[in-house]
């Protein structure tokens, strides 16, 4: 991967970040409640908020991030931070629950393979020359 994919590639994921971060906190908030897992200890609301607020956080860190190695330990705190939430996909699709138009098993199972792209997303494009 080139310099300026890698560049690319991490604007536009900081872009993705900062996009789904705004969803938290406003249109989407109650289609990011349908992935809190029902088990998980705390209100769906204040999870959805918590995790918006870090997206935010991370996507603005990656636009504003471009030296190394600030930027490969950037690149692994989004990727941690998507490790960190996929539980939620899991248990959406567990647990059957509607979402972003996730209305079947087979739609729900199609969307648990995005997560691992996005940790490779985070890391590939942060990642030392």
């Amino acid at each position: 991967m080139s310099r300026l994919s890698r560049a690319l590639g991490q604007a536009a994921l900081g872009g993705v970040l900062i996009t789904a971060g705004a969803g938290h906190l406003t249109t989407k908030r109650r289609e990011f409640q349908a992935q809190v897992p029902s088990w998980f200890p705390a209100d769906p609301d204040k999870v959805v908020v918590v995790s918006g607020v870090a997206e935010l956080a991370l996507g603005a860190a990656l636009l504003a991030t471009w030296r190394q190695p600030a930027r490969s330990l950037l690149g692994r705190a989004a990727a941690a931070f998507f490790v960190g939430v996929f539980p939620g996909n899991i248990a959406q699709f567990l647990e059957r629950k509607d979402g972003f138009g996730l209305d079947t098993d087979a739609k729900r199972a199609v969307r648990l393979l995005g997560q691992p792209a996005l940790v490779a997303w985070a890391l590939s494009a942060t990642r030392r020359p």
